[in-house]
């Protein structure tokens, strides 16, 4: 069995070069997400940003998955394969990207509105980012990973939503998916302690109706049983002196969204 494999102040420094990168990668996105365009031209821009920058997209082959990004809509919890279908108003893409840089990985999510979406799905992605939050706050020494679980599906299912059990975070370092997994759902008090060197995603899955989800006959897709819409949200986070260090960050995205408004 696997075990949990902890880094270094100087390797967590060369994975925040890969982080920031993935959050480069949305930032640049986020001014090309709205109607009329499609999943797939997304996703070619993605290719071609993360190579311009001398990394890989280290989502394209992985498990054989088709393509650079996992781009979700609507219903699509994750792992949704890029395709030509035009995105309309009012819809919402969870969009996923992996970098390889330096011999690390990156691997960064948030949810795009597409145009004007509704209020109740406004406030699904509101809830969805400030849960990612309150997990962040729990990883600190002394803490297990179990709590990270807890506050985040304490804080949804207070607000009506479901908490996907599916699907977990992860560990990350060389590869995408190392030990521990990080459920988004769990009892306090459980799981792996939270060391010093150890790098998590986290990432809250969260659906506006049930918590219970199926997989496509493409064998990727994950989407909703009851087809109402999930929101997707994620951070890589290191423990540094027994505090959480949020290596990924959502102030590229944030910029492009604030510019995009002053310019519609």
């Amino acid at each position: 069995m696997a075990s949990i494999i902890y880094k270094t102040k100087d390797e967590i420094e060369i994975m925040r070069q890969s982080a920031l990168l993935a959050s480069k990668t949305l930032g640049m996105l986020a001014s090309e997400v709205r109607p009329g365009i499609s999943s797939l031209y997304l996703d070619k821009l993605a290719y071609e940003f993360i190579k311009d920058h001398h990394a890989k997209p280290a989502f394209l082959g992985l498990y054989d998955f088709p393509n650079t990004l996992c781009i979700s809509i609507n219903e699509q919890v994750v792992h949704g394969i890029p395709t030509n279908r035009i995105l309309k108003d009012g819809d919402i893409i969870s969009t996923d990207v992996g970098v390889m840089l330096n011999g690390f990985v990156g691997d960064q999510a948030y949810t795009f509105e597409v145009g004007e979406v509704s209020p109740e799905v406004k406030q699904l992605l509101k809830v969805t980012k400030e849960s990612l939050e309150i997990g962040i706050q729990q990883v600190k020494k002394g803490n297990r990973i179990g709590d990270i679980g807890h506050a985040i599906q304490t804080y949804c299912e207070k607000r009506g939503y479901g908490v996907v059990r599916e699907l977990f975070g992860h560990g990350l370092g060389r590869t995408m998916h190392e030990k521990p997994e990080v459920p988004n759902f769990g009892k306090r008090g459980s799981g792996p302690p939270i060391l010093e060197g150890l790098v998590i995603a986290i990432e809250p899955m969260i659906n506006m109706g049930r918590k219970n989800v199926k997989t496509l006959s493409d064998k990727w897709t994950v989407v909703s049983i009851d087809g109402k819409p999930s929101a997707h949200y994620e951070h890589n986070v290191a423990v540094i002196n027994g505090l959480p260090d949020v290596l990924t960050t959502f102030s590229y995205v944030e910029e492009a969204l604030k510019l995009n408004t002053i310019l519609a």
